[in-house]
């Protein structure tokens, strides 16, 4: 049992109360009648409340934070979920399209359909001549190759004039922007890009997780190796 030692110049402090309770069980066991007594103020209001009466109200609130918890969990599950379902339909109508020059225009029409993308743009430069005249292999500076080369990652953020947004049918609206580097094997060179945008400018931003996004570059850049030279 813990003794309050305490003279004038020593007053007894609240955490030596604290203490003396949390190192004492048996005390309200000696002094039951104290727990009936006991007024605390509720945190709904002036009112003044029982000891039981407070420690009832916080399970409560504990009991309701949990179950706002699970509700959390149950939506990212049914997120996930249908994010997992729409990247297998994405996947599967790449591996649909039997002819290889039309695979750049999928990946960006299905990813704009499937994933509710606003806009939705594709480049490609290192794909064989037989390609070389398709839209998507037109009209890509050396700073655009530069700049996909250097990303290891996708960049999501504001657009800050990236050249790669003229790509976009309507490039005044892309406020968020995603920039996905596409590789037919890893380490090496990037051989197109893939654009994402939003006028929501929180769409893509710098705190957000790109790994779903990788997913959709490395899956997007494994099709495209049918167009390689």
């Amino acid at each position: 049992m813990t003794n309050f030692n305490h003279d004038a110049m020593n007053p007894i402090t609240e955490d030596d109360i604290a203490n003396y309770l949390a190192n004492t069980p048996d005390f309200f066991e000696r002094h039951a009648q104290l727990l009936g007594q006991v007024q605390l103020t509720s945190p709904h209001g002036n009112r003044a409340v029982s000891l039981q009466e407070r420690q009832a109200e916080m399970l409560r609130e504990k009991i309701k934070a949990l179950e706002h918890r699970v509700m959390d969990m149950v939506r990212h599950g049914t997120e996930n979920a249908m994010t997992a379902d729409r990247l297998q339909r994405w996947t599967r109508a790449l591996l649909a399209t039997r002819d290889p020059r039309q695979l750049p225009t999928q990946i960006a029409a299905q990813i704009q359909s499937l994933f509710l993308v606003p806009q939705a743009a594709i480049k490609i430069w290192d794909c064989d001549s037989l390609y070389s005249g398709e839209p998507y292999a037109q009209a890509v500076s050396d700073d655009v190759k530069a700049l996909a080369t250097s990303l290891t990652a996708p960049y999501c953020g504001l657009n800050s004039g990236f050249e790669a947004a003229q790509w976009l049918a309507e490039p005044q609206a892309a406020v968020s922007i995603a920039l996905l580097p596409l590789r037919y094997e890893a380490e090496a060179p990037a051989c197109g890009l893939l654009v994402l945008a939003s006028p929501d400018a929180q769409r893509y931003n710098a705190e957000m997780g790109t790994d779903f996004l990788e997913r959709i570059a490395e899956l997007a850049s494994g099709a495209l190796s049918r167009l390689r030279s």
